[in-house]
């Protein structure tokens, strides 16, 4: 019974009491116009995690699937060989967020959080403060899309120091 009741406990610790608030503001709005937003967009700047470690030339494209998901490949090159990894979204009740998966049935919160008004470029976050993206349709961005997506960046909370500048 004793170890009924602490097993019991623990589920429910791990159900309700881990599920942290993000300390980041990645809330998004406005709407999005997926057919502007398909196609290509190069990698600028993330923050590091394992599943994309090492790579440079990063580029990820965009289609829409006929079941109406999205299909998602990105590209680049690992130490100096091709690397690609394919992936699927599906669309959520807020147009600004997509659930993406690369891993089986694990899908993962894709938030567009600012977008150029001319879809050039976007700040891509998760769910939490450990994603960040800056994405653009060319490889290089200018001075001041840089300087106002870092700026909103910083203001939503992120630590804008530990974006990796991919190389291009």
């Amino acid at each position: 019974m004793k170890y009924t009741f602490i097993t019991l406990a623990m589920s429910l610790l791990a159900v309700f009491g881990c599920t942290a608030q993000p300390t980041v503001d990645n809330s998004v709005s406005g709407d999005l116009q997926l057919e502007k937003y398909l196609g290509d967009w190069y990698e600028i700047a993330r923050f590091d995690h394992s599943f994309e470690r090492g790579i440079s030339f990063c580029k990820a494209n965009y289609t829409l699937r006929e079941d109406g998901m999205v299909q998602v490949v990105n590209t680049g090159i690992k130490n100096g060989k091709p690397k690609e990894s394919k992936g699927k979204a599906k669309r959520t009740e807020n147009a600004r967020i997509l659930r993406v998966s690369f891993f089986g049935p694990f899908y993962g919160d894709y938030r567009i959080m600012l977008l150029d008004s001319d879809y050039q470029w976007v700040l891509v976050g998760g769910s939490s403060e450990k994603y960040l993206w800056i994405l653009s349709r060319t490889p290089q961005l200018t001075d001041d899309a840089r300087v106002s997506i870092l700026a909103e960046a910083t203001r939503r909370g992120y630590d804008v120091s530990k974006l990796i500048w991919v190389e291009q």
